[in-house]
C-alpha cells in the first residue's frame, strides 16, 4: 500500500460512550489495522454519557479513505457523526481573496480613494499610461491564464475544473515573491480568441503567466502575445520547468566537476516542456541532445518530418538536435549518454537500461506522479537522481522559478522575459545550494528555502536593468514643491 499523505486526509467526528471505557482505543486500533495514520485526536464535546471526538487520519488513496471509514463504522458503540475531506475543505470558497492596502474609515479616506479625488489620478494616467504602474495594481499583479486543456496529469478538464490549480498558482506567487496574481480561466480553446482576450485584459496586469494550455497551441499563443504586449508573457509549463532543470544540471555538473559542453543528453518528451528544456540547455552550452517522442528519436530523416506532418516545435527539435540522426527507442539511444531528462510518463525506460549510460550518469525523471524510472530501482546505476516529486530528494519544481522570475521582471519594469533572464534565473536557483551543502541528494534547494525567490528576482532584475527590455521608468514619490518667490 502507498504511504498515507495529507492529500487524502479526513477528519472523523465520532460519538463515543463514556462507559464502557476502551471504545476509543478500539477505534484507533481499527484505523491502524486499516492502514490509516492518525494525526490527531481531539475532544470536541463531553456531555452526559457521551464524548464527541475528532480524529484526523491520513490515507493513501480515495479507496483507502473508504476502508478507514468502514473500519471505524464497524466498531461497536462508536457512531460516526460527520466525515470531512480535509483537502476539499482547504478549497472551500476558493483559496485567495482581495484585500485593501488602505483603510476606509472616514469621509477623507473615501474622497481620496474614490470620488472625487480619484479623478485626478485617472487624468494623470490618461496623459501618460505608464503611470498605471505607479498608481494602480498593475505594478504588482500577474494574470494566471489557462483554458484548462492540459491540467496537471488530468488533461482537458475545462476552465471551471482548472480554477483550483490556478488559484494554487496565485497562492505560490504571493507566498514566495509577494506578487499578487489572479486566475483567469477562459471558456474557449480557440487560439485566436485566447490571444484576443488576453490582449484585451492586459491593461490590468503587469505580467501574463500562461498555464496548462495544451501543446502545440501554447507555443503560438505565447509567441503572439509576446509580440503584441509590452509586459512579460511567460508560459510556465515550458520555461519554469526548463529553468529549474538547468539549475539542477548546473549543480550536478558542479558536484562532479563536469562541463555542460561535454554532456551527451537524452530527452524523452517533446511537448511544451521538452522543447523549452532543449533550448535552455543549448543556451547554457550543451551541444549534444537526442530528443524522443512516442515514435522514437526525432531527426530530419524521419518520415513524418519529410512529409511535413511533424508539428512546428517538434520540427525545431529535428532541425536543431540529433545531428547524427540517431534512430530508435529511448532504450536504444540511451547508450553512451550522460544525462537522461524524462518529461513523458512511467515505464519509458527500466533501471537496467541505465547501465548503458556513461559512468556516473545524471537521471532527471520528472513525470508526475510516476517517474519514468523509480529512484529506488535506479539508485545502483546513477550518480545523481532528480524527480518532480516532493517525497524524493532533488525535486524539480517550477515554484523555484516563476515567483522570483516575475518578481524580478516587475521590479525592473521589464517588457519581456528574455532567454538571458531565464539563464540568470537558473543560476540564481543553483547558487542557493552552497558548497558545504552540495551532494548527490541536494543539488536543488527546497521549495521552502526563502533565499531562492530573492536570488532569482535579483538575478532577473539585474539582467533586465542592463538590457533594453525595460520601460526605463523609475518610480519616484509624488512630491509637489512650493514655489519660492
Amino acid at each position: 500500500m502507498a504511504t498515507p499523505s495529507a492529500q487524502f486526509s479526513l477528519t472523523l467526528r465520532v460519538e463515543l460512550p463514556q462507559k464502557p471505557s476502551g471504545v476509543l482505543g478500539r477505534v484507533t486500533a481499527a484505523i491502524a489495522r486499516a492502514g490509516g495514520a492518525i494525526v490527531a485526536v481531539d475532544t470536541v464535546e463531553a456531555k452526559g454519557d457521551h464524548t464527541l471526538r475528532e480524529i484526523t487520519v491520513e490515507c493513501s488513496s480515495v479507496e483507502h479513505r473508504g476502508e478507514v471509514i468502514s473500519a471505524v463504522q464497524s466498531v461497536r458503540l462508536a457512531r460516526v457523526v460527520e466525515i470531512t475531506d480535509r483537502t476539499f475543505e482547504v478549497h472551500r470558497r476558493g483559496k485567495i481573496h482581495a484585500g485593501l492596502n488602505m483603510p476606509l474609515k472616514s469621509r477623507d479616506d473615501l474622497s481620496m480613494a474614490y470620488t472625487p479625488g480619484v479623478a485626478r489620478v485617472c487624468t494623470a494616467i490618461a496623459e501618460n499610461r505608464q503611470k498605471a504602474f505607479k498608481y494602480t495594481i498593475k505594478a504588482n499583479t500577474v494574470a494566471v491564464v489557462s483554458d484548462g486543456t492540459a491540467v496537471l496529469g488530468l488533461g482537458d478538464i475545462g476552465p471551471e475544473a482548472a480554477m483550483p490549480v490556478m488559484e494554487g498558482k496565485a497562492m505560490l506567487f504571493k507566498e514566495f515573491a509577494d506578487v499578487d496574481a489572479f486566475p483567469i480561466c477562459l471558456n474557449t480553446k480557440d487560439t485566436d480568441e485566447i490571444v484576443e482576450t488576453v490582449i484585451r485584459i492586459s491593461p490590468t496586469f503587469g505580467g501574463i503567466n500562461l498555464e496548462d494550455i495544451s501543446s502545440p497551441r501554447c507555443f503560438e499563443i505565447e509567441q503572439r502575445l509576446q509580440q503584441a504586449l509590452d509586459i512579460p508573457v511567460f508560459h510556465d509549463d515550458q520555461h519554469g520547468t526548463a529553468i529549474v532543470t538547468l539549475a539542477a544540471l548546473i549543480n550536478a555538473c558542479r558536484l562532479t566537476s563536469r562541463r555542460m559542453e561535454d554532456l551527451q543528453v537524452l530527452m524523452v518528451g517533446a511537448g511544451a516542456a521538452g522543447v523549452a528544456v532543449a533550448k535552455i540547455l543549448m543556451d547554457a552550452g550543451v551541444t549534444s541532445i537526442v530528443a524522443c517522442d512516442r515514435f522514437g528519436a526525432i531527426h530530419t530523416g524521419r518520415d513524418d518530418y519529410a512529409a511535413g506532418s511533424m508539428n512546428e516545435p517538434k520540427s525545431w527539435l529535428a532541425e536543431n538536435t540529433n545531428a547524427g540522426r540517431r534512430d530508435g527507442t529511448p532504450r536504444e539511444v540511451i547508450e553512451g549518454t550522460d544525462l537522461f531528462v524524462g518529461l513523458s510518463g512511467p515505464g519509458i525506460i527500466t533501471a537496467s537500461d541505465l547501465e548503458k549510460m556513461n559512468p556516473d550518469p545524471f537521471v532527471f525523471a520528472m513525470a508526475n506522479p510516476n517517474p519514468e524510472v523509480r529512484p529506488e530501482e535506479a539508485a545502483p546505476f546513477v550518480r545523481v537522481m532528480a524527480t518532480g516529486r516532493s517525497d524524493y530528494p532533488n525535486q524539480i519544481n517550477n515554484v523555484l522559478a516563476f515567483p522570483g522570475v516575475f518578481r524580478g521582471a516587475l521590479d525592473a519594469r521589464a517588457t519581456a522575459i528574455t532567454e538571458e533572464m531565464k539563464l540568470a534565473a537558473a543560476r540564481g536557483i543553483a547558487s542557493t545550494v552552497h558548497d558545504d551543502e552540495l551532494d548527490e541528494d541536494y543539488i536543488i534547494p527546497s521549495v521552502f528555502n526563502r533565499e531562492v525567490g530573492r536570488a532569482v528576482a535579483s538575478a532577473v532584475r539585474e539582467v533586465a536593468e542592463r538590457s533594453s527590455d525595460t520601460t526605463g521608468e523609475v518610480e519616484q514619490p509624488t512630491v509637489e514643491r512650493a514655489a519660492v518667490s
